[in-house]
């Protein structure tokens, strides 16, 4: 097998601490609550810290911990260098970054510079008076015809210029009008954004997840759209004139003066500008979130279906890079549902199996795995039956549009429940307590999954068979292992339906991965000689023989990896 695989390339990488370890993200609002409010909080982290360094993960991505009102929660900032009250303080910040280091944990967290809250002060000085030294900083356009400057649209709902301001001009708003987009043509502004990277930086955090990084760069010609290019108005946002220059300068100005990771959230980019921006040569940022994976089948808001063959071809683009470029390997995030509901089976029966397979699947790729916190112990989407029970501005901002067009509230209900972003962010289940044991108050700010009794934290660490402890042996095989790490990809099934087979070829040792994305049993012949390869590890009890018939028995959703001698 070794023979399929580019040895050249894989001793062509230059090594990265960033591409030999595994993140895990922390919602905060949504991980675990300390002071009862129902509100997740900073000292809530703290509280699991020992959590995270049993489970074996080596950086944390916090999301927004910022002063924010919270218009879209946390992403909306009204002030870079505080912490949100509801989340704590400084020194709380503080205590938990120095309680990570402690634990050899490193410690990226969120810039959200595309835009900030109409709340900062930036803003209420840009919208006073067209002769304010901060009016720059923002996107001021005048009307036209007695409405906004052109057709575009928001995320969340409506135009995305909204009036403000004594003289009637419109500012841009890519997201919720309380958004509004800051001014990158403009260089103090970037300056300003610079000096607050390295107010954190300079406190030890380890890098940054780029909210939204590609929408820096707006054509400053500002043409309506089509009406098909409104139907996908990402690709417009995310092709403006000037972002490369940006994240060069950026990368001058600062990153390149630090020892960090970066990786951008490209939503809307298209292949060829992600692999510009993430070229190690162009010094721009080191990784991209690319959403092909995690949004198969979606067209907006509704959930098509997908085939086994059409997600593989997914995995084998980012495995195929050559060695300046490196991938992320992600199946959640809290913009996306549950994994197990999406690529698993979330039942009873299934959910455990095809957790743990989702695991073998995330860790045994070729990029850097970003874990969501919940899934390694398998939470699953939650189950809604009113729209009052959601949080999410996205859907608020657009339930009327969604209605208008014809669609009804049972369709747009039925297609919420297997994609809305509040699946992710409902609490972090700890125990079988009420609520739980995520909050020790008597609610929390979005429902708990009534499954908390048997899907928790708890439960998890009591199970040696458990999904949380397959993720720590699966953690452990991988740390360290530069095969599995670098190791070149080869998909040895692309068309089959139900089995997900590849090989990970490193310089001493070639790895197998087989796995049955299906709840039916299937026997699959691998087409290669595999009589050396021994079990490593496996979802499900199994015996060490069947490899050398070249003929797998494989139980629903069983997951095996194997490795040669």
């Amino acid at each position: 097998m070794a023979a399929a695989s580019d040895l050249s390339r894989y001793q062509s990488y230059k090594r990265e601490w960033w591409k030999e370890q595994v993140v895990y993200q922390i919602y905060p609002r949504s991980f675990r609550d300390a002071n009862g409010d129902g509100i997740g909080d900073i000292q809530g982290i703290i509280s699991e810290l020992d959590y995270l360094d049993r489970l074996g993960v080596d950086i944390v991505w916090l999301s927004p911990h910022f002063d924010s009102p919270n218009a879209d929660n946390g992403y909306d900032i009204r002030d870079y260098r505080k912490v949100m009250a509801e989340f704590g303080t400084m020194e709380d910040f503080d205590q938990m970054l120095a309680g990570l280091k402690q634990r050899g944990i490193k410690l990226i967290i969120d810039l959200v510079v595309n835009h900030s809250s109409d709340e900062h002060e930036w803003f209420q000085q840009s919208m006073s008076s067209k002769d304010n030294p901060y009016r720059n900083y923002y996107i001021w356009r005048p009307g036209v015809d007695g409405g906004p400057p052109n057709n575009w649209p928001s995320f969340f709902g409506g135009s995305a210029w909204q009036q403000a301001g004594p003289d009637g001009e419109y500012y841009l708003h890519y997201f919720h009008r309380k958004q509004p987009d800051l001014n990158w043509e403009n260089p103090k502004l970037r300056e300003e954004v610079y000096s607050l990277m390295r107010f954190w930086l300079d406190k030890g955090v380890d890098g940054f997840r780029m909210d939204v990084i590609p929408l820096i760069s707006k054509d400053q010609d500002f043409p309506d759209m089509d009406a098909e290019t409104l139907r996908h108005p990402e690709t417009v946002y995310a092709s403006g004139p000037r972002l490369h220059e940006f994240l060069n300068e950026m990368n001058r100005k600062v990153l390149s003066r630090y020892d960090v990771m970066t990786v951008g959230e490209a939503f809307g980019v298209s292949p060829a500008r992600a692999l510009r921006m993430t070229d190690e040569r162009r010094q721009e940022i080191d990784l991209a979130f690319l959403f092909d994976i995690v949004r198969i089948g979606r067209d907006n808001w509704y959930q098509r279906d997908w085939t086994l063959p059409q997600l593989k071809g997914l995995f084998t683009m980012p495995s195929a890079l050559d060695s300046h470029h490196w991938p992320t390997i992600f199946l959640s995030n809290h913009d996306n549902p549950r994994p197990v509901s999406k690529f698993g089976d979330d039942s009873p029966a299934y959910r455990m199996a095809s957790a743990r397979l989702l695991a073998m699947l995330l860790l045994t790729q070729k990029g850097t795995p970003f874990l969501y916190q919940g899934d390694e112990i398998g939470m699953t989407n939650y189950p809604f039956t009113a729209f009052d029970q959601f949080d999410d501005v996205e859907i608020k901002g657009n339930y009327q549009q969604v209605m208008d067009s014809g669609v009804s509230a049972v369709e747009y209900l039925a297609e919420l429940n297997k994609n809305s972003r509040d699946h992710a962010r409902t609490p972090m289940q700890w125990s079988s307590a009420p609520l739980g044991g995520f909050t020790t108050g008597d609610s929390s700010w979005l429902a708990v999954n009534p499954n908390y009794k048997t899907v928790n934290v708890e439960a998890s660490l009591k199970n040696p068979d458990s999904i949380f402890n397959f993720y720590r042996q699966l953690l452990d095989i991988r740390r360290g292992n530069l095969d599995l790490i670098y190791g070149e990809y080869y998909d040895i099934a692309p068309e089959h339906e139900q089995i997900f087979a590849y090989t990970r070829t490193g310089r001493n040792r070639t790895y197998l991965v087989v796995l049955n994305m299906s709840g039916d049993e299937v026997h699959f012949a691998t087409g290669h000689d595999f009589n050396n390869y021994q079990l490593v590890i496996t979802n499900q009890k199994v015996s060490r023989s069947q490899i050398a018939t070249g003929e797998l028995a494989l139980k629903p959703w069983e997951a095996r990896l194997y490795q040669s001698d």
